[in-house]
């Protein structure tokens, strides 16, 4: 049997249903739950939170054409929908799970028959280079994915080390001559123009070197990239579509044949190999922000001497080490959806320097890390602040460390002298509201991290009084921002409170009692949008008057962002109890948070809102969007703790499933995931930059955490049925009765046990228990 047939064969064999029991964690990810609807994921290959993630692109949209904006873009954010049939070609670079998007960089399609320098359509695959595909023949792991290009009989096989995308192309058996495509206009969130320049140097029979240069949503994004083949180009040549008004005296060379040095805004090469020793053709594509010697110094660094099964492995161990940090006990299906969020909360930030430490800064410079120090980007923060960073600050606080310092570096390079707000590719984009990199400084702090605090606090301090950014200056002398200054007044005037309390934790905690003055006042600035006639937030303008025309439920047009003011009005994460005073007291508090976990929302406030859909809503309570992840926690404040418990284990269960659209809302670089984590474990940080989790109700029967320190916190349960017994009767930490609601951070770096009595009742009693953290000023 040859190989392509044995493949097929162990495909269809191999095909994960991830049902069956398995003796390591990496076995239960399925890395294709999020890939359909509204998760954006992606199925293929990356290391843990690596530069390369080697994925296929099933369709291209741009994200505009001639300025008019493309609402069909926003469902390839990852570049792959699971319902589609065919594939563009495989690209280097995605993100995991965003709302909005960039990247797709060099991508690669093996080929037979004529060389098609087009991408075809999906109604028309035949006019283009793409190939059909069926997912029969696909297969998607930690590390690895492959799939049969049905128009080529090709087997397509990606894998990927931190820096490198790893491809193995077996062509069909006879095959003489065959072809891979070099598309370096190809793009995500693509449109006309958005290729400033690319170059592609034939530096031998097996290499080849070039760059491109993007401006989308980083607005000046470098890729350096080295390319090594396993066979020597027979024959080569490209094509660029743009229409040169100036060539100078390059016009005497013909670029498009066997010419060494191609470039162009629109360039896509092809390269012929001689098949007929009936080897696979393997391709390593490393990637550097700086420069092709960068890059050829990873690919040498990462891949030179391993075979494509060696890199996929060492991958696979490298993930298995990772996911190792935590181990649980639940049904097979559970541990499928734990350990694919755990998989997704690492994929980003990412890696972006050199082996040698070289990396691209916001300035546009190059700077090289101090020793021991790894510098990171992508920073999705509006999102992240929430729980993946907090949960990086638990499992993994070596590489959190690294995190913040990138943040730091950032900062220092920023001419704004700012934090991230959400930056990739060693560009800051701007993208959402509020300064949250200061909840992620401020938290790192709060759990013990390594950073440099006094830095840390000027940073804090410098990115939350940037007067031209978002309202700041208003915010700063009104107490608010006005609807005039920003149509999302009422949500960025909400979360700059918060962020400012978080600076007041931060330096409170160091000892700087005017600072922490400055900012509690801050921090209590969401008082002033609560309207009392409504016991809602509600934008205000610039006379201290409250909009008119105020539509509770709508998110359009109101003064929010990704949510209305029935969410956004219960972002006050710091101050809870001063919340229930400004909604009416406890008792209408209550009543408020039942009503939104069961009215009806009506369609007509959600559909044309691209970023949520029935999916992600229970009730009106918006799970698909970040905003409002800590509210069913909120319970935990008033006399019905127990509410919590029963909305979590609903959440949990409706939210989260291990199918292709198992995810209710976009994945936003590992929050939606890292929710589900704490939340199946029995704990949450409602108020990141404090040191308390709120307790919750575990879905998992057991979780063990092997933390940093050497120590192991056991999470269990007793009288454990998940379906039936979601209310906690009583909890143990360290077998002493304990009635809080709430642990500290040491509670779980200290190491212990945590024991959960689980019911088919609530109990009652519980409500006098010690209440969370709640602001005091």
């Amino acid at each position: 049997m040859n190989r392509l047939k044995y493949s097929i064969l162990l495909l269809s064999l191999c095909m994960s249903t991830f049902s069956a029991k398995s003796q390591r964690n990496i076995d239960f990810v399925n890395p294709m739950v999020g890939t359909g609807s509204m998760g954006h994921t992606f199925p293929g290959a990356c290391a843990p939170f690596g530069f390369v993630q080697l994925s296929p692109d099933t369709e291209m949209i741009p994200h505009n054409i001639d300025g008019v904006y493309q609402p069909d873009a926003y469902r390839y954010c990852a570049g792959y929908q699971y319902g589609d049939e065919t594939i563009v070609g495989f690209s280097h670079t995605h993100f995991n799970g965003t709302g909005h998007s960039d990247l797709g960089d060099i991508l690669i399609m093996p080929a037979t028959g004529e060389v098609k320098p087009d991408r075809g359509t999906a109604r028309d695959p035949d006019s283009g280079y793409r190939s059909r595909f069926s997912h029969e023949n696909e297969k998607a792991e930690v590390g690895y994915y492959s799939v049969l290009l049905d128009d080529y009989g090709i087997l397509a096989e990606l894998t990927a080390s931190d820096r490198t995308g790893v491809h193995r192309y077996t062509f069909p058996e006879g095959t003489d001559t065959g072809h891979v495509v070099l598309d370096l206009d190809y793009g995500i969130y693509y449109y006309e123009g958005k290729t400033l320049m690319s170059n592609l140097r034939v530096e031998d029979s097996c290499t080849l070197t070039g760059y491109r240069i993007t401006r989308g949503w980083s607005r000046m994004n470098y890729t350096c990239f080295a390319v090594k083949f396993s066979k020597p180009i027979v024959n080569y040549g490209c094509r660029n579509s743009e229409k040169v008004k100036y060539s100078g005296f390059w016009r005497k060379f013909d670029m498009t044949d066997n010419f060494p040095e191609m470039f162009g805004t629109r360039l896509t090469a092809f390269f012929d190999f001689d098949f007929s020793d009936g080897q696979p053709l393997e391709i390593r594509v490393s990637l550097s922000p700086v420069d092709c010697l960068g890059a050829m110094k990873n690919l040498q660094a990462e891949t030179e001497t391993k075979s494509f099964d060696e890199i996929r492995e060492e991958t696979r161990q490298k993930w298995e080490k990772e996911l190792g940090c935590i181990d649980v006990d639940a049904d097979d299906d559970v541990k499928a959806v734990f350990y694919t969020a755990l998989y997704h909360t690492m994929i980003n930030p990412s890696v972006y320097q050199d082996v040698d430490g070289h990396y691209r800064g916001i300035d546009h410079n190059i700077h090289r890390a101090e020793e021991g120090e790894v510098n990171y980007t992508v920073f999705s923060v509006w999102d992240t602040f929430r729980a993946q960073h907090p949960l990086m600050n638990l499992i993994k606080p070596a590489r959190s460390e690294q995190f913040v310092n990138s943040m730091l570096r950032h900062y220092r390079q920023s001419v704004h002298g700012a934090l991230p707000v959400w930056s990739h590719m060693g560009n800051e984009n701007w993208c959402m509201i509020g300064y949250h990199s200061v909840s992620v400084v401020a938290d790192a702090v709060a759990k013990g991290l390594n950073i440099d605090r006094g830095l840390a606090l000027e940073a804090c301090m410098n990115s939350s009084n940037i007067n031209y950014y978002d309202g700041t200056e208003e915010y700063r002398e009104l107490g608010y921002v006005p609807l005039e200054k920003s149509s999302s007044a009422a949500s960025v005037t909400l979360e700059y409170a918060y962020d400012d309390w978080t600076v007041y934790a931060l330096s409170n905690r160091l000892g700087y009692g005017k600072v922490a003055d400055e900012y509690a006042d801050r921090a209590l600035n969401y008082r002033n949008i609560f309207d009392s006639s409504l016991g809602f937030a509600r934008p205000k303008l610039q006379d201290g008057t409250f909009k008119e025309d105020f539509v509770l439920l709508d998110t359009h047009g109101q003064g929010f962002i990704e949510g209305n003011t029935w969410n956004y009005s219960f972002f006050v994460p710091h101050d809870v109890n001063g919340l229930i005073e400004q909604m009416g007291g406890e008792k209408q508090f209550i009543l408020r948070l039942d009503l939104l976990f069961t009215m009806d929302l009506p369609e007509k406030y959600f559909e044309h809102t691209e970023d949520i859909n029935e999916e992600g809503l229970m009730g009106n309570y918006v799970h698909g969007n970040e905003p409002s992840h800590h509210i069913p926690y909120l319970y935990k404040w008033t006399g019905k703790p127990w509410e919590t418990e029963l909305r979590l284990h609903a959440i949990m269960r409706r939210m989260y499933r291990n199918r292709i659209d198992g995810l209710s809302g976009n994945d936003d670089c590992g929050q939606m995931s890292a929710w589900y984590i704490f939340s199946s474990m029995g704990f949450y940080p409602v108020c990141p930059g404090s040191d308390q989790y709120v307790i919750g109700s575990p879905l998992l029967k057991e979780a063990v955490i092997r933390l940093e320190n050497g120590g192991v916190f056991t999470m269990k349960t007793e009288n454990y049925d998940a379906e039936r017994n979601v209310y906690v009767k009583s909890v143990r930490l360290n077998g002493v009765p304990y009635e809080k609601h709430f642990i500290t951070h040491s509670d779980v770096t200290d190491g212990g046990e945590l024991v959960f009595e689980m019911s088919d009742k609530p109990n009652k009693k519980s409500a006098s228990w010690q209440k969370p953290y709640s602001f005091t000023h």
